[in-house]
């Protein structure tokens, strides 16, 4: 049997209530204590100085009658009951033969009476049959206690004078703890219910459902966490998609070459083709379509190692100038065969830190591009010069068909091609661009991309340029 387990808006409005009621409680003791104490503390001042007052009186000698009467007279104008007496049985000076009589002080405070000291006490008084707060003054004669004022008030008075503000105090707690409660649940549900709401979000993500969104109403720190949670299914949603677009296109790339293969195979097989020259264009076509498969894997996993980020790059100084030159002599034999011109204006100065291999491929596969888009006697144009920042420019420009504008931000996706019909007269697989764009970032670089429909499009890239220290004498 699962133990029982309260949720989150519960332990949090339990947690609300047990410190508003914890507080309440100690707020009252606190109170009650504070009060008592220095009601007490008052009571027990004015008693003393009642007592000072009446002891002030007396001149020495036995206790007169004119001494008895303004005492009687403080008495009858105090809150307190105020008893002088001389009787040495009362003040414990026949002690210890008579055990059994009721004295009125005890040994230790007639010491203490003695010392000229004023004695205060709280308890139960047996001469007096209830409990009591008492002050004892001494009456000193040449060092001898010659009687004592005795002022007390019963307990009862000073709790009673407690006891109105005790329920004032009860009352209005018992209030606040109620609205505290409530306010405090009203607080707790406003808290969690974004928090539900987030939950039931990330169970439908977990299904598969990225659509599922959170209303968020509020900016704290919660609120934010909706909005990131809805970014996030944004985020999700559209990596779904590119993975589904990425299967769809590795599918659409494969079936081709595959199903030219198969029924090209298949047809030898089945002694379809008898003649050698038939089987000899057979055998090329399975080869190149065999060729393409393998440039397409080959792309892919070059990609993926590049946008892992991990992917060891050999750099050193290299003069770009040279790098491009020696690229471009590979196009020379498809350049005579659209009968195009080759344009180039090198900076020969132009040195920068990189990987020549994958600097290499990114401006094969720059002028590549553009020469699959380039017309017949069609005009390639090649340039590498300073820019700003620090930084070199290389741009490979051709005057092909142009790229619509609303298409430009996708260009460099995986896949993507202007062309929807993915001609492959015109087009390769999509994955050239990628890969530039992936070994310039790598590199610390940027790259643009400018094109006008009819005009012609122009791809550049931005590389740091190499920063020579001379060594230090």
């Amino acid at each position: 049997m699962r133990g029982f387990t309260l949720k989150l808006n519960q332990r949090l409005w339990l947690l609300i209530t047990s410190g508003i009621v914890f507080t309440v409680l100690m707020s009252y003791g606190l109170t009650e204590y504070l009060y008592e104490k220095l009601y007490v503390q008052q009571v027990e001042s004015s008693l003393r100085y009642q007592g000072e007052q009446v002891a002030g009186m007396y001149k020495g000698g036995p206790l007169t009658g004119a001494f008895r009467q303004q005492a009687e007279k403080f008495n009858t104008v105090s809150g307190a009951e105020i008893y002088v007496t001389e009787n040495q049985r009362e003040l414990g000076a026949c002690l210890p033969f008579e055990v059994e009589y009721n004295a009125l002080i005890t040994e230790e405070e007639r010491g203490r009476l003695l010392t000229g000291k004023t004695v205060s006490k709280i308890g139960y008084e047996e001469r007096f049959g209830r409990k009591i707060m008492a002050v004892i003054v001494p009456l000193l004669d040449n060092k001898r206690l010659a009687g004592i004022v005795y002022l007390y008030v019963p307990l009862a008075t000073i709790t009673e004078a407690f006891s109105e503000a005790r329920y004032i105090v009860l009352a209005t707690g018992g209030l606040f703890v109620l609205i505290s409660m409530y306010a405090g649940l009203q607080i707790v549900t406003r808290l969690t219910k974004p928090l539900r709401a987030m939950e039931a979000a990330a169970g439908e993500m977990a299904r598969g459902n990225f659509a599922a969104r959170v209303d968020v109403g509020i900016t704290d720190e919660v609120g934010r966490l909706g909005h990131a949670l809805n970014h996030m299914a944004s985020e999700l949603a559209e990596v779904e998609q590119q993975r589904k677009e990425f299967l769809a296109n590795v599918s659409h790339e494969l079936r081709t070459p595959l199903s030219y293969i198969k029924g090209y195979s298949e047809a030898m097989i089945e002694g379809v083709v008898q003649a050698e020259d038939d089987k000899q264009r057979y055998v090329t076509l399975i080869h190149r379509e065999a060729g393409r498969m393998q440039r397409l894997v080959h792309d892919l996993l070059d990609l993926a190692r590049l946008e892992g980020e991990t992917y060891p790059l050999t750099l050193r100084p290299l003069p770009l100038a040279q790098l491009v030159e020696d690229t471009l002599e590979k196009f020379c034999p498809f350049l005579e065969e659209k009968s195009a011109q080759l344009t180039m204006e090198l900076d020969p100065d132009m040195i920068v830190i990189g990987d020549l291999d994958r600097l290499e491929q990114v401006i094969h596969n720059l002028c590549d591009n553009a020469l699959r888009h380039l017309p017949e006697n069609g005009q390639l144009t090649v340039t590498l010069i300073m820019a700003e920042g620090g930084r070199c420019r290389l741009t490979v420009e051709d005057n092909g068909p142009g790229i619509p504008e609303g298409e430009l931000a996708r260009i460099g996706e995986r896949f993507y091609r202007v062309d929807k019909a993915r001609n492959r007269r015109n087009g390769g697989s999509g994955l050239g661009l990628s890969i530039v764009r992936q070994i310039v970032h790598l590199h610390g670089g940027t790259w643009t991309i400018e094109s006008t429909v009819g005009t012609g499009t122009a791809v550049s890239i931005y590389l740091p340029l190499y920063e020579y220290e001379e060594p230090q004498s």
